[in-house]
């Protein structure tokens, strides 16, 4: 693929929150059990988990929507589930989100489909999956393709998202599809099962290479087959293109004349579940809003290079996006800066590696010896360690007319540049109390300069079971001094 402005995709993502998104689809509830394992069942060889927290969130077609409103767009879902405790709190999940007009149907004697995964120590042991994929009741399929219909004329793409369990059915698709060309706008299929025809006249379909190989009945091992393989859909059923996406290695779109490939943009893989869950979401929202083709798949890409890099199924946020694409050759030290929902999720993934967190706070206006004593300290008495940092607004608050000397995007980068910092988090207030509250570190680290009572967050750490430590300050070394020496000179 031609190289692609990086600025450029950056300003593209705020026209995402123009975006409005038709998403009919199924919805399922992803449920993680997270516990221990220190033995062996004395009543089968099998590992004995010892459960010490669960966690529920939207999958399937509402992952794809969790997606879509995290980047700012608006969307429209519709999807179908039962009279039961699972249609209950994917209906509470679904409300939770903003800009999200849900359409949730419930069919009775048709469980709503849940997908319970047992972890330990970050790895997954088993999934137990509760569905059917019985075909709707008629009823209920005339009141999908009705809802859906509905809210085509007032949405600007449509997604599509099959996972076999009934709530797409071939005349409800071939309708919205039908009704998609005729008003001109772009449907985006994530398909499912061997049987593409049913997706016929679609704009685009989003199959792995697991998919693609099944739909094509042809081999799928590297990127020329994969093009060969998609021509034949798009020849036999009548789709305008085909992306490919293929996890760690990246996607390729692919259409009659044309074939782009691009390699997956990540830091490090920790898990690639959801990830066609984020392309298709990023890409529909961007050609909803008259992005390229080209660039929308760059931006997808780039939101799967972040997804993949976050344990489980995850959201990839506006934000996050921004600051990939504005990295260039410090995407490691980038990667470090995160936002505060970023960061919570980070927090999560390294405490369910049982990882002691540590935070600190600070200015860190042109960082000096003492700085970094304190963070090699502070480091050095926990697993990963974050570091709130003051905006510029919050440090002129504080600090006085003329500071700070860079603004907190320099010293945020010049932070995470150091091995002792694993993530940097920008604030606005005048104090991390929100930070310290979200996050509830194990360790809260101050310089030895303070007193334990004068430590902002000391009482929320101490009540939630951890430690507040002060460390030895680095004797000379002051920014302000600093600062009036250079001016006196």
């Amino acid at each position: 693929m031609g190289r692609i402005d990086s600025d450029e995709l950056a300003r593209d993502v705020q026209k995402l929150a123009e975006a409005r998104v038709l998403c009919v689809g199924d919805v399922m509830l992803d449920r993680f059990v997270h516990g221990a394992v220190e033995r062996v069942s004395p009543e089968a060889p099998i590992p004995v988990l010892r459960i010490y927290r669960e966690a529920v969130m939207l999958g399937g077609a509402g992952n794809v929507v969790r997606n879509l409103v995290a980047l700012g767009a608006k969307c429209t879902f519709v999807s179908v589930i039962g009279h039961d405790d699972g249609g209950t709190k994917l209906t509470d999940l679904v409300r939770e989100l903003e800009n999200v007009e849900a359409y949730l149907l419930r069919e009775s004697n048709r469980p709503s489909t849940i997908k319970t995964r047992y972890m330990a120590a970050g790895q997954q042991l088993l999934r137990a999956d509760h569905e059917t994929n019985a075909s709707l009741m008629v009823s209920t399929e005339v009141d999908v393709q009705r809802t859906a219909l509905e809210a085509i004329d007032s949405c600007d793409a449509v997604i599509l998202s099959d996972y076999g369990k009934g709530v797409l059915s071939d005349r409800s698709i071939e309708a919205v599809i039908a009704r998609c060309r005729a008003s001109r706008k772009p449907v985006v299929v994530d398909p499912k099962g061997d049987d593409f025809s049913r997706y016929r006249g679609a704009t685009i379909v989003t199959p792995n290479c697991a998919e693609l190989a099944k739909a094509s009945g042809m081999a799928v091992e590297e990127e020329s087959s994969i093009v060969i393989a998609s021509r034949k859909i798009i020849s036999e059923f009548g789709i305008e293109s085909v992306l490919v996406t293929r996890s760690q290695d990246g996607m390729s779109l692919i259409d009659e004349s044309n074939a782009e490939h691009v390699s997956v943009r990540a830091q490090e893989v920790f898990d690639v579940s959801g990830a066609g869950d984020t392309v298709v979401a990023a890409f529909a929202a961007a050609i909803a809003v008259g992005i390229s083709p080209l660039s929308a798949v760059s931006l997808a890409n780039v939101a799967a290079g972040i997804v993949v890099g976050k344990a489980g199924t995850a959201a990839v946020r506006g934000d996050d996006l921004v600051n990939a694409l504005r990295s260039t050759d410090l995407d490691a030290t980038d990667a470090k800066i995160a936002s505060k929902p970023s960061a919570m999720e980070k927090i999560q993934h390294w405490r369910e590696q049982s990882h002691r967190i540590g935070f600190t706070n600070g200015c860190f206006d042109l960082l000096h010896p003492g700085h970094v004593s304190l963070l090699r300290q502070a480091r050095a008495a926990c697993d990963r360690l974050i570091v709130g940092l003051n905006d510029d607004a919050s440090v002129t608050l504080l600090k006085g007319k003329g500071r700070p000397i860079q603004n907190d995007r320099a010293r945020a980068r010049v932070l995470a540049s150091l091995s002792s910092v694993d993530l940097v988090v920008v604030f606005s207030e005048e104090t991390p109390v929100d930070l310290i509250r979200a996050f509830r570190p194990d360790l809260l680290v101050k310089g030895a300069d303070y007193r334990l009572e004068e430590v902002v967050g000391s009482n929320l750490v101490r009540e939630n079971g951890g430690d507040v430590m002060l460390v030895n300050v680095e004797p000379g070394y002051s920014t302000t001094n600093t600062i009036a020496r250079i001016s006196a000179s």
